[in-house]
């Protein structure tokens, strides 16, 4: 027997895919279109979310039978808030420079509907273990959409990956840059972004549509 229960690791794995929380339930668009020009701040921005989102429904599923509804909501904001702090105060003490590039991104994580919809979904009527599977799922879903935009923005728009350059150089006039490209400047402004997160979100809506024409 794995690990995991079958019920246990379709929180983890549905989200990525056939229940994403961008691509499918259209939650957390503001992070994906701001943040996403670099690769580096996408993945740090994901595993940010990540460790908001599953600590956080932690925290909430442990005092599920203590919180008054009326401010539950209330309670949640704390929870959070506490949370992205930490984080923040992480990501200055040892990224500094990209800290300031994701800036106030990182307060609004506060705000993400992702985070708040598991609050609220699923970590008040669920116990610790399972919450904590939940928002490792969610943030996993999220974050790999992140990653897929900042990868073409990054790549077309500036040549490179996480700062490296992998297309050749531009100004040398190396690599594919010897055969006449030139970056894509477009990719790294916010309508760029946009596009490519609707690119994904046909792609992953047709395949859906697939799956359930053929069953």
């Amino acid at each position: 027997m794995g690990l995991l229960s079958k019920k246990d690791a379709a929180l983890i794995t549905d989200p990525l895919l056939d229940n994403n929380p961008i691509t499918i339930q259209v939650l957390g668009i503001c992070s994906a279109l701001a943040i996403t020009a670099e690769l580096k701040a996408s993945i740090v921005m994901a595993l940010s979310v990540m460790a908001v989102l599953a600590l956080g429904n932690v925290v909430i599923s442990l005092l599920r039978n203590v919180i008054p509804s009326k401010i539950r909501i209330i309670v949640q904001l704390i929870v959070v808030a506490a949370l992205v702090i930490i984080v923040d105060l992480i990501l200055r003490a040892f990224a500094y420079e990209l800290s300031k590039t994701l800036s106030v991104f990182v307060g609004l994580i506060i705000t993400n509907c992702i985070i708040m919809g598991r609050f609220e979904a699923f970590a008040l009527a669920n116990k610790p273990w399972r919450s904590f599977l939940d928002g490792i799922g969610n943030a996993a879903g999220y974050g790999l959409i992140l990653v897929i935009v900042g990868f073409f923005r990054e790549l077309l728009g500036s040549g490179t990956l996480l700062g490296f350059k992998v297309l050749g150089d531009p100004i040398e006039k190396t690599g594919l840059y010897a055969l006449g490209y030139e970056n894509n400047g477009f990719m790294l402004l916010s309508p760029m972004a946009l596009i490519v997160l609707g690119v994904i979100i046909w792609i992953q809506r047709s395949k859906n549509s697939s799956l359930i024409e053929e069953h």
